[in-house]
């Protein structure tokens, strides 16, 4: 069967994979998640040692969340205007060059050219430009999925495009984990994430170009608006984000994750990698099984189920006092989470038009893609007023009010299926078209 062959079965659970250029975004999604989740552990555990302070640890998710939210607009504008491929050529030599200028600063730390109390700001000035890559990368990368399959594919491709992000989730921080504790400190994993970063590069390199489909004739502010309009008139799309933002923000634990390791389990670097770990798997087990099972039959409701486990596994979390017992929840967590992830991955793609893929992406990634950053800013500042434990119950208590306020909000989604949200898309586009 060639490449490119768009007669798949309904329920071909391979019909994505079935296009090469999709096996190509998906290879490149996940040695790049691989490598961002590998760095993203074993700083927080290794700037977490140098300090020992929980609002150093707020700090990284800050200075990467600042330039990804503050310049998302613009990236998602740039997203549509310009060929995608080449776009992301240059996104990603930019996050190789900061990953590599860590490396080079923390083996002459340790070599004693760089004094130890300029590593710190080094770092942080790296992930802040990470956050600006990652203002571009997440528009770019929504176009390219978009367009590397057809329409009808969607719902299966999500599955896939989350389950690799899933499965890097799992092996990042795992790895990460043991080689720094194998390896004597960070260095080792610097090489591996270099190694990474270029195979990412490669498989960039791979995919045909993808030109622009919308050429702006307004200036920039006036097409901005358009795509920020567009968003907030969607309810089903503002909902979907919304619940995201505020169940991260206030949900979120993983910061927190080298305090419970260090201080209330005793586990080391290892056990850090572990419990990472364990969300993941939990998150790609799930993902693996609705390859088969589709969450999109009733996706709102759906939705608003997985966040509620979600909330209750971190309250879980938060009161066990044993490892394997926080293993389990953990666990639990990532396979609730997984389930929301597909189905707002799917929401999103049926919901936008070709022409505003990139100021869409960017609107969503000021949600979504930066949540996780800025909870983890929340809780590591939550940890320092209120305590480590109460930080994360107190997060997990406002994720399930928030799932209740939705909730009584948006009652009226409840019955939809996947097919009804189709067609009130194509509903809306025709008067357009005429």
């Amino acid at each position: 069967m060639s490449d490119e062959d768009q007669s798949q079965p309904k329920k071909d659970s391979f019909a994505a994979l079935r296009y090469k250029d999709f096996r190509s975004y998906l290879g490149m999604r996940f040695f790049f998640t691989f490598a961002y989740q590998m760095q993203t552990t074993v700083l927080g555990f290794y700037i977490y040692e140098l300090t020992h302070s929980k609002v150093a640890i707020a700090l990284i998710g800050l200075s990467e969340a600042i330039p990804a939210v503050g310049i998302a607009l613009y990236g998602g504008y740039i997203a549509d205007k310009y060929e995608k491929r080449k776009m992301l050529l240059l996104i990603l030599t930019g996050v190789f060059i900061s990953s590599l200028v860590m490396f080079l600063a923390t083996l002459k730390s340790m070599s004693g050219y760089i004094h130890i109390g300029w590593i710190v700001p080094i770092l942080y000035a790296m992930i802040f430009c990470n956050g600006v890559a990652r203002a571009f990368y997440g528009p770019a990368t929504f176009t390219v999925y978009a367009h590397s399959i057809p329409r009808e594919v969607y719902p299966n491709a999500s599955t896939w495009s989350s389950s690799s992000w899933q499965v890097a989730s799992i092996l990042g921080p795992f790895a990460g984990g043991f080689i720094y504790a194998f390896s004597g400190g960070i260095t080792g994993n610097f090489v591996v994430i270099l190694l990474f970063l270029a195979i990412t590069l490669i498989l960039i390199y791979r995919l045909r170009e993808y030109p622009p489909v919308f050429v702006p004739k307004e200036n920039i502010w006036v097409s901005l608006r358009e795509g920020i309009n567009f968003v907030f008139k969607n309810k089903m799309m503002v909902g979907a984000m919304s619940l995201d933002l505020f169940s991260v923000f206030f949900g979120g634990v993983v910061a927190l994750l080298p305090v419970f390791a260090l201080d209330i389990l005793h586990v080391g670097s290892q056990g850090l990698g572990v419990m990472r770990m364990a969300s993941s798997l939990g998150a790609a087990l799930t993902m693996i099984t609705m390859v088969r099972f589709s969450p999109m039959g009733n996706p709102w409701r759906n939705l608003l189920i997985a966040v509620t486990g979600f909330g209750v596994c971190i309250i879980g979390f938060g009161l066990s006092k044993t490892f394997y017992l926080s293993l389990l929840f953990l666990f639990g967590q990532g396979a609730f989470d997984s389930v929301s992830v597909i189905i707002r991955g799917t929401l999103m793609q049926l919901l936008t038009p070709d022409h505003m893929r990139g100021r869409v992406s960017a609107v969503n990634s000021m949600f979504i893609g930066s949540s996780n950053e800025i909870g983890d800013f929340e809780s590591g500042i939550a940890a320092k007023l209120l305590g480590t434990i109460p930080a994360v119950l107190f997060g997990g208590s406002m994720t399930l009010l928030i799932v209740t306020i939705t909730y009584f909000k948006t009652k009226n989604l409840l019955p939809l299926k996947v097919s009804d949200i189709h067609t009130a898309e194509v509903a809306e586009e025709k008067p357009a078209t005429a």
